[in-house]
This record gives structure tokens, C-alpha cells and sequence, in this order.
């Protein structure tokens, strides 16, 4: 299975926002700095997160993204789904009830046994990324990476992010 470069893209991003506290917001153009990417493709990912009710969006000169609920409630799946879609990688077009070899349909009652096995491979990996918290990871990445990284990521994010000065509160 192949996922694209914006589901990394869009994991990293969402990382880097659950170090953000309170209801301040990282304007998206930073986190294209900070990976290196082009701020449209980035958007792209970043709107799909925001429809997805991963994110939030913050309208206005110093705004920008936050998490729209805690990184505990955020698994990878919620992640890969918001950038790829929910319809699942392996779609069987039932290619066997093609060319000269096949049968009428009375034949093919049975479900076919590679996308049987293909789906039930979804299931297993869907679940794998459901079990993925964003905080886990996050803990994970800082206490196993090398503190130098550690160091500069963190000051990256306290140097981009945008405090808010609104009364609303961060969504739990």
C-alpha cells in the first residue's frame, strides 16, 4: 500500500500543532518552512485536516491552525482518512469475469478470494492506525529522539506560534 507524501505531510503537522498550547495556532506557511514544502500543496492537506474536525482553522492576521481536539482523540486513521479518503486501497474491479476464460455470472456467487484477503488486510492496518494516538507518538518522538531535534522543534514552534487573545477556549 502506497499513501501519499500529504498523509506524512499532515501527520508531521498535526505533531507540531499538539506542542502548541492553549488556543494559540500556527500559521501554516511556518509549517511549510519547518518540512520544507510549498505552502499550496501543504494548505491542501491542511483544509482537508480542518474539514476533517482535526484541525481548526483561525481566521485573521494572527491566526493560523490548532488541533480542534486534544492529541489524545487523534489517531493516525482519523490522519490518513481526512487526506486519502475513507474508500478503502484495494477496490476489486472483478477482473476475473473478464476476457475469454470467463463464465456467466451463476459462476462468481462467491466473493472473490483476493479481495477477500486484500480487505481483510485493510481492516488489520486500519485498526494498527486506529490504536495510533497522535499524543503517543508525539511522547514517543520526545523521549527517544535526539535531544538536539527535540531542542529545535520545540524552539521552531515557540518562535511561530500566535498566541490568541479571544476569549474562546481550545475545544475538548
Amino acid at each position: 500500500m502506497k499513501l501519499g507524501e500529504g498523509v506524512e505531510a499532515a501527520i508531521h503537522c498535526a505533531a507540531m500543532l499538539a506542542g502548541v498550547e492553549g488556543v494559540a495556532t500556527m500559521p501554516g506557511a511556518a509549517m511549510a518552512e519547518a518540512f520544507g514544502l510549498s505552502p499550496s500543496y501543504l494548505l491542501k492537506h491542511l483544509n482537508a485536516l480542518t474539514a476533517s474536525g482535526i484541525l481548526e482553522s483561525v481566521p485573521g492576521p494572527s491566526g493560523g491552525y490548532r488541533l480542534a481536539r486534544p492529541a489524545e482523540r487523534i489517531t493516525l486513521l482519523d490522519i490518513v482518512l481526512a487526506v486519502e479518503g475513507r474508500e478503502p486501497a484495494f477496490r476489486c474491479g472483478e477482473i476475473r469475469q473478464r476476457g475469454p476464460a470467463r463464465l456467466d455470472a451463476s459462476a462468481y456467487v462467491k466473493p472473490c478470494g483476493i479481495s477477500v484477503a486484500m480487505l481483510r488486510a485493510e481492516r488489520a492496518y486500519r485498526a494498527a492506525l486506529a490504536e495510533a494516538r497522535l499524543s503517543d507518538i508525539v511522547a514517543d518522538y520526545m523521549s527517544d529522539a535526539d535531544p538536539r531535534s527535540v531542542a529545535a522543534n520545540c524552539a521552531f514552534v515557540e518562535r511561530h506560534r500566535r498566541p490568541q487573545k479571544s476569549s474562546s477556549t481550545k475545544q475538548v
